[in-house]
């Protein structure tokens, strides 16, 4: 099996979720893991495709919501400094052979706030003809810049172990 995780990360948390999660896949597939803004296509082997970014203003980001977050004090460099989940996803054509997907995102968790990128890709992606194996993900963070909160790597390895076998079990 072919896996490729596609991440957009403001801070650098949601690009550690998607190494962990890639890691937690691991023996079970050949993974590829990719910022949002170095992937232009799918490779045509793909088999499982897992989908990660930020959530922002309730949602997926958006080009002017990526721009205020880069606007916060931080550390470090903006890691997607391109295109976002949003734009991506809109660009996917439909799959001509079956693809699996799950989806995460990474957000604060006091206080939790509704809205979740991880179920709005899930939806986009549902749109185009990708079959979900799994229950959107959300990972916390501290405040909006982060870090993750202790555990969340951890958390999201054994989640990549889960869909990994969930995305086998419906091959």
């Amino acid at each position: 099996m072919s896996t490729v995780v596609v991440y957009e990360s403001m801070f650098g948390n949601t690009r550690q979720i998607a190494e962990a999660v890639a890691r937690g896949i691991g023996d079970a597939s050949t993974v590829d893991v990719r910022e949002v803004g170095d992937i232009a296509a799918l490779p045509a082997d793909v088999d499982l495709l897992v989908v990660g970014g930020p959530t922002h203003a309730f949602s997926m980001s958006k080009p002017g919501t990526r721009a205020d977050a880069a606007t916060k004090p931080h550390d470090g460099d903006i890691v997607s400094t391109g295109i976002g989940l949003r734009e991506w996803i809109d660009a996917l054509p439909n799959p001509d052979h079956r693809i699996r997907v799950a989806t995460f995102d990474t957000g604060v968790r006091h206080p939790r706030l509704p809205g979740s990128a991880a179920k709005a890709a899930a939806k986009a992606l549902k749109t185009h003809g990708y079959q979900m194996v799994a229950e959107p993900e959300t990972f916390d963070v501290h405040g909006m810049t982060g870090p993750l909160l202790p555990g969340e790597i951890d958390r999201a390895v054994a989640w990549g172990e889960r869909i990994a076998s969930a995305a086998h079990a419906t091959s």
